[in-house]
């Protein structure tokens, strides 16, 4: 069994995965729009993304635009978990994460390590730890 994320979003897939794959060094893979899917979706709408994935090393899941008619509620479209090699790295991480975005919890030393949890500026929640 493999257990994966799959992100949505509301039209600006392509914006966060460019964010995403430069934060964690990572690639775009598989990207299809809806350009040639026989999908009902407005002629504005057939750029956005219908898949893609992100994929490097220690970081993989999936992505797409919602249709313009499906419900999607920002908070609600996953929580994503980061486990941080070091402290230093969560530590840029987070801010990476946390800028632009809410800040639920700052990235700070708890009972088992380090942790922060924060709402990126994309609305896709993010818990960052570093356990010692």
């Amino acid at each position: 069994m493999k257990v994966q994320a799959y992100l949505s979003f509301k039209g600006n897939c392509q914006e966060a995965l460019k964010f995403y794959s430069e934060l964690f060094d990572a690639d775009i893979i598989n990207r299809q729009t809806y350009e040639d899917k026989k999908i009902d979706v407005p002629s504005s709408y057939r750029d956005k993304l219908q898949h893609a994935e992100l994929k490097g090393k220690n970081v993989y899941f999936m992505a797409y635009d919602v249709s313009p008619d499906t419900p999607l509620n920002s908070g609600n479209q996953c929580q994503m978990s980061i486990e941080a090699s070091d402290n230093a790295e969560g530590k840029r991480l987070f801010e990476a994460l946390s800028k632009g975005g809410q800040v639920h919890h700052n990235y700070r030393e708890r009972e088992w390590g380090y942790f922060g949890r924060c709402t990126d500026k994309f609305g896709i929640g993010w818990m960052v730890n570093h356990n010692q």
